[in-house]
């Protein structure tokens, strides 16, 4: 439980040190009028309280992956703990901080907006597409997740189930911000803080010993999964997960002024940092080993996980709450997922959202698209989410550096995560098996390598452009 406590402490710590150091080198201006103030839209720029705006995009970004993803992290035992709190402070908090602030300095521009902003127009292209399609997968995964969940809860018909989440988002992709999402929210996020503290409270009430058994073993993983780079991939939502920077720019057309930002952004960034401890101190603690763990997760997915979790710690009545806020939490990333979408799909093609039939000419053929996806296995699309979604970290971070080094700021708050996080990439993908199948020691090396040399590509643009400032 020390250890846990600790974990817990260091995430709140890092929200008043580490976070200051980042607020302060990106300078928010509070006089500056953000897009919810100078033009609001009435459908999806419009100013709300900060504490609305702060549950909102907790919602947004605590997915399904800080539940999912720290359990299947729990394997790797301690490991899980460490990257969570030095991910959480160094690398997921500084990327939601500049994909949100960044879009509040671009009128709630989206992603592919600001990075063709510092980029350039081939950088916009490719990362229209390139977010096009990891929202879409997000979406789908965020259907089928609390769809299975629910149907185990209550034994209703899963493509039942499917049916009425996709309603749902379509109705919430479609109307302005403040009809669903501005009411619903915060009583999801009350949802969401009791599943969090019951299912921790049970644990610690219960005879199962927290976190007694830890060891710094490189083969704690029952399958002999190595650590680098996988659970640097698997476990993304919790630590750093690039489908944050697609919902950032949501909330930075509500927010009413960049001194929020660091709250709204990086304070939520640390707040689902906090759930993911507290998943993966039930994956640690619940089972009796690792192996017990993973025959779990093999039978019946990370669900059965926090299933047999709630059941097991709370009791039938506690269990079907804290199971209801593990639903909320897909359910609550996936309608802002085609949101998202929705955005981005009208900034590419110009088309204007403030009336409701422009909306429909979106929403109508993505939804079908959607609808196609989710036909396919759910392993097969969540293997794919996993490695495009770090993809999407590095790249953002990667943009917030550059825009540092414009800025001649310091860039390494930015870089230094970016480069990890891009030799994490393609050391997966050259050695995956939905990759290239490579030995793990030629494609750690390459990834490595190629890391390093993007950046010294920033550091070799940054004293050019300050041997031109000099003179």
């Amino acid at each position: 439980m020390m250890i846990l406590g600790l974990c817990i402490a260091l995430l709140i710590a890092g929200y008043f040190t580490y976070a200051k150091v980042v607020d302060r080198i990106f300078g928010p201006d509070p006089l500056r009028a953000t897009v919810a103030m100078a033009a609001p839209d009435g459908v999806d720029s419009m100013p709300m309280p900060t504490w609305k705006v702060f549950s909102i995009q907790l919602l947004d970004i605590a997915g399904i992956g800080p539940v999912f993803g720290p359990i299947l992290g729990a394997l790797y035992g301690p490991y899980a703990l460490l990257w969570i709190v030095v991910g959480t402070l160094f690398a997921g908090g500084v990327h939601d901080y500049f994909s949100g602030m960044l879009s509040v300095r671009h009128g709630g521009g989206s992603l592919p907006a600001v990075i063709g902003e510092l980029m350039g127009r081939p950088a916009r292209v490719v990362m229209r597409v390139f977010t096009v399609l990891l929202l879409m997968l997000v979406g789908v995964v965020f259907v089928l997740s609390p769809a299975k969940l629910l149907a185990a809860l209550t034994g209703w018909d899963t493509l039942l189930l499917v049916c009425a989440i996709f309603v749902y988002y379509f109705l919430a992709t479609v109307l302005p911000i403040d009809r669903f999402i501005g009411r619903l929210y915060p009583l999801f996020g009350a949802l969401l803080l009791f599943m969090a503290f019951s299912i921790l409270g049970g644990l610690l009430l219960s005879d199962h010993p927290v976190l007694s058994n830890l060891s710094f073993n490189p083969a704690q993983h029952p399958g002999g999964l190595p650590v680098w780079p996988l659970l640097f991939i698997t476990l993304s939502c919790g630590a750093i997960s690039g489908f944050h920077s697609t919902q950032s720019p949501i909330m930075a057309r509500c927010i009413r002024s960049e001194k929020n930002g660091r709250l709204v952004f990086y304070g939520a960034m640390v707040a689902e940092g906090i759930i993911a401890l507290i998943w993966a101190t039930v994956g640690m603690s619940f089972y009796d080993s690792p192996e017990a763990l993973n025959a779990v997760i093999a039978k019946g997915t990370p669900a059965l996980v926090v299933t047999e979790a709630c059941r097991g710690l709370l009791g039938p009545v506690g269990a079907v709450l804290a199971i209801l806020g593990v639903i909320v939490l897909p359910i609550t990333s996936g309608d802002t997922a085609f949101r998202a979408t929705r955005l981005i799909l009208a900034e590419t093609f110009r088309v204007n959202q403030t009336r409701p039939m422009k909306r429909l000419y979106i929403a109508v053929p993505l939804f079908l698209v959607a609808i196609a996806i989710s036909t396919h296995e759910f392993d097969l699309i969540w293997r794919y989410f996993g490695w495009s979604n770090q993809v999407l970290s590095s790249l953002m971070l990667w943009a917030a550096a550059i825009y540092l080094v414009k800025a001649r700021k310091p860039h390494w708050i930015a870089s230094l995560p970016a480069t990890f996080m891009t030799a994490v990439v393609i050391a997966f993908i050259l050695q995956s098996n939905i990759g290239y199948g490579l030995a793990p020691k030629v494609s750690n090396i390459v990834g490595g390598v190629a890391a390093l040399l993007v950046l010294g590509a920033l550091e070799t643009r940054r004293l050019k452009l300050r041997s031109r400032w000099k003179t």
